[in-house]
């Protein structure tokens, strides 16, 4: 969109545009790692939505990049999947292959059962920050 003022050309909305654009891919690369993940692991969007908290609905929303998955699952999730917030958004295979490395199949879990997994794979991933923080 073009805004005309005094002989001059000024872009408008562009920049609202780029921003738009920018969160979408972004929508979009978190939809694809955790619906990845939560294959990999051998879940359901039923089991993974039953672990959130949530319906079956909202959380397919999320995996198809539909609406924006709010911060406090983001965190969830990367603790039912072994891994950092911050992973859940790279586009990196290595890093993703590294995720992947805590993943297990287990079938019939309930949420209570994959709070617990949560909760150990937060345990673990807390202690091998603190040992890279401590140098062993």
């Amino acid at each position: 969109m073009f805004e005309f003022k005094k002989n001059r050309i000024f872009a408008t909305g562009f920049e609202s545009n780029e921003k738009t654009r920018n969160a979408m891919e972004e929508r979009m690369l978190i939809a694809n790692n955790i619906k990845r993940m939560r294959e990999v692991s051998g879940f359901t969007q039923e089991n993974v939505a039953g672990f959130l908290g949530i319906k079956r609905s909202a959380y397919a929303n999320y995996e198809a990049g539909d609406r924006e998955i709010p911060l406090s699952l983001m965190e969830k999730l990367a603790d039912l999947y072994g891994c950092e917030l911050f992973d859940l958004y790279t586009e990196d295979e290595v890093a993703l292959a590294g995720m992947l490395v805590t993943a297990f199949r287990v079938d019939s879990l309930s949420p209570e059962d994959m709070a617990q997994v949560a909760a150990f794979k937060r345990i673990v991933k807390n202690s091998l920050k603190m040992d890279k923080l401590l140098g062993r």
